[in-house]
């Protein structure tokens, strides 16, 4: 038997006295105010809920106020330029999440008239919308009953039913407790709840079990073992790639290129490279033969997959019309307002406090 089955409290009375903590300590987010019906606008949980995806709140507060500003509803995000949200959301990471966003807010302008379907089956439909973020929209936005399972939901159950046996596996038992303890009432506040939870007293390290409102439910916390869980299997250590970045000034301009439609950054501007990659290193080939000095600095940069080493080289001499494809010319005090990626934009960090050093 699973210590979800066997746990001695009712599942009511966990849900029940989360949402009467949340009533007076949830997290005030922009994403959380209520229209009318006194649900949030489900347009603002979608933008945020891609947006949280394997990012913290704090990092997304900005971006989302800046999309919510910029383009207010799905029908406007659908009409943007793909240049202006992928540099919108420069320095997010995961950039795939941004051509989602965009593909799905066209289809939900085409097909649904700008809105986005009420029921988990209809949104798992629609693209970047997988299981936990169809479930979530679902409930927080439409008040229908969703089970909503996020890493600080795992961990919250995890310890509230002492699961011992390591994630990954442990997510099926995990889901089935969370949905156990789910109300048919109020599911979007309750899933809300388990998340300030796990962000706040049932963190990862240190939990403050003696401050956390379901502690007495916790069986984790009476066998003394909440910080021990959830238990994770081992990571392998990703593999260290390497590469190199192409630095070419004209006039306080820079040369960039916009990266192709697949692979790595898809559709960001960039500086050149010489293709690297998750599965290999660069192939120090530069975008045309010319005097190059690869200067001493390693950018070093972590994806999902491979960390990246990243050299820069530097064109000596004035480049040829005929060797630039593919680009443009960036004013240097306006490379800002590019949307570089994290990645570039380091690099570039480091060739301008070069410059200033000299």
């Amino acid at each position: 038997m699973s210590a979800v089955q066997h746990h001695n409290k009712k599942s009511g009375d966990i849900a029940a006295k989360l949402l009467a903590y949340y009533d007076g300590h949830a997290r005030i987010l922009p994403w959380r105010m209520a229209q009318a019906d006194g649900l949030p606008d489900p347009y603002h949980v979608w933008l945020s809920e891609i947006m949280l995806q394997q990012t913290t709140v704090a990092a997304v507060i900005p971006y989302f106020e800046k999309f919510k500003s910029r383009w207010p509803d799905f029908k406007s995000l659908a009409a943007a330029d793909d240049a202006d949200v992928m540099a919108a959301w420069a320095g997010l990471g995961y950039y795939a999440r941004a051509r989602n966003l965009l593909k799905c807010a066209r289809l939900l302008a085409d097909e649904y008239d700008g809105n986005i379907p009420q029921t988990e089956a209809e949104m798992l439909k629609l693209p970047g919308i997988g299981p936990y973020t169809a479930a979530a929209i679902s409930a927080i936005a439409f008040g229908n009953r969703a089970v909503v399972m996020d890493a600080n939901v795992e961990r919250v159950v995890s310890r509230l039913f002492a699961i011992e046996m390591p994630l990954p596996k442990s997510k099926p038992e995990i889901y089935a407790a969370m949905d156990r303890i789910t109300p048919a009432r109020r599911s979007g506040d309750f899933a809300q709840a388990m998340m300030d939870l796990g962000a706040g007293h049932c963190s990862v390290k240190s939990p403050s079990c003696l401050l956390c409102p379901i502690s007495d439910y916790c069986a984790a916390y009476a066998a003394g073992m909440a910080e021990n869980l959830p238990r994770k299997a081992p990571k392998k250590a990703k593999p260290v790639r390497s590469g190199t970045a192409y630095w070419i000034e004209k006039d306080d301009h820079i040369w960039l290129v916009q990266r192709g439609e697949k692979g790595m950054l898809a559709g960001m501007r960039a500086l050149p490279d010489d293709r690297w990659a998750a599965q290999n290193n660069g192939d120090e080939q530069p975008p045309f033969a010319a005097d190059w000095h690869v200067g001493e600095d390693i950018i070093r940069h972590s994806f999902t997959h491979f960390h990246l080493e990243l050299r820069i080289a530097v064109l000596t001499a004035p480049a040829q019309q005929a060797d630039l494809q593919n680009g443009e010319f960036w004013p240097l005090n306006k490379l800002d307002k590019a949307g570089l990626p994290t990645l570039f934009s380091k690099a570039a960090k480091a060739i301008l406090a070069r410059k200033l050093g000299q």
